[in-house]
């Protein structure tokens, strides 16, 4: 069995490639860099190359034949001083190029292409699958790549998903700020209001994507699934990672207390030229829901293999075993 995973060097690709390898996949990662994870050099093929050269990708599919294809690589940060057209690419015409070799290769038997929760803002729910509502250029990218997706005609089974705030083994953004304040004693947290937010932890994502490339063609055919874990209260998160990581729960100060603190942060943002710890654009954040209609997910893949505790070791073993140099140290 061979799957091609473009954008299998990053930190959910790294995941994915590890969960095909155990299972028994030939993996070919067809990326811009190397592996995040260097352990996977020497057991899965790695084939440098752009998805927005369409000859390339063209050259790569029909060298290696993949009867599967899950489709990660594009742009994931949220860059607003930018427009599609000229910040985005990769994920309209690079994603064409990737449809295009799909169709144009017959061993291709089942795909997976990436999509993003950001193709509606928080706080609203869609009515049906080409029901957008980005507030972000990255989410208008996105809604272009399903339109693309579903405009393709695709040979063989295909599914569009929506990854959510995914977390876990090799997210360094994650490591360097969010963990890292946790660990440091530093996080506040605003208020014992619940802030109900749609995670997943990487893991379960990566089980996800498994089920699809394995339930039976109707089941999964032409669907557009969020991937990840139920919707959760930020505190029992936050405060599970502060406890594995410090031995004890995360401060809780009251919402009007952080708002004032956030307001004093944009005097000292402006004065200094640096963006201070919290800020009121960051405190707006912190309180802000972000819930992703998960029930269908659940219903066509099954329930999620790995707790919430379960990730959280997991992570936090990741945590202390990785040694990059950086000085940071878990």
């Amino acid at each position: 069995m061979r799957v091609l995973i473009t954008g299998g060097s990053g930190f959910i690709g790294v995941n994915a490639v590890e969960s095909f390898l155990q299972r028994g996949f030939e993996v070919l990662n067809f990326d811009l860099v190397p592996f995040l994870n260097p352990a996977l050099t020497s057991r899965a093929l790695y084939c440098e190359g752009d998805i927005l050269d369409e000859d390339r990708v063209s050259q790569v599919f029909g060298d290696f034949q993949p009867e599967y294809v899950l489709h990660l690589a594009g742009r994931a940060e949220c860059d607003e001083n930018t427009t599609v057209a000229e910040g985005y690419q990769a994920n309209t015409r690079g994603t064409q190029n990737v449809l295009t070799a799909i169709r144009a290769t017959p061993s291709v038997k089942r795909s997976i292409i990436t999509s993003s929760q950001y193709v509606c803002r928080p706080g609203y729910l869609p009515k049906a699958d080409n029901d957008y509502h980005p507030e972000t250029i990255y989410g208008q990218s996105k809604a272009i790549t399903e339109d693309l997706t579903r405009a393709a005609n695709l040979p063989g089974c295909w599914t569009l998903i929506r990854p959510t705030n995914i977390w876990g083994p090799w997210h360094l953004r994650y490591r360097r700020q969010v963990w890292r304040t946790l660990q440091k004693g530093i996080y506040l947290h605003p208020g014992r209001q619940p802030v109900i937010r749609t995670y997943g932890y990487v893991g379960n994502v990566v089980h996800q994507m498994v089920q699809i490339f394995s339930l039976p063609v109707e089941q999964v055919h032409g669907k557009t699934l969020y991937v990840g874990d139920a919707p959760i209260n930020l505190l029992e998160w936050v405060n599970g990672f502060s406890r594995a990581l410090r031995g004890s729960g995360v401060k809780v100060v009251p919402r009007p207390v952080l708002r004032a603190v956030g307001a004093t942060g944009d005097l000292i943002t402006a004065l200094r030229g640096k963006e201070f710890l919290l800020t009121s654009s960051r405190f707006r954040s912190m309180i802000t829901e972000y819930i992703t209609p998960m029930d269908e997910t659940f219903r066509v893949l099954g329930p999620n293999p790995i707790s919430l505790t379960g990730g959280i070791e997991e992570t936090t073993r990741w945590l202390k075993d990785y040694a990059p140099g950086d000085g940071l140290r878990f």
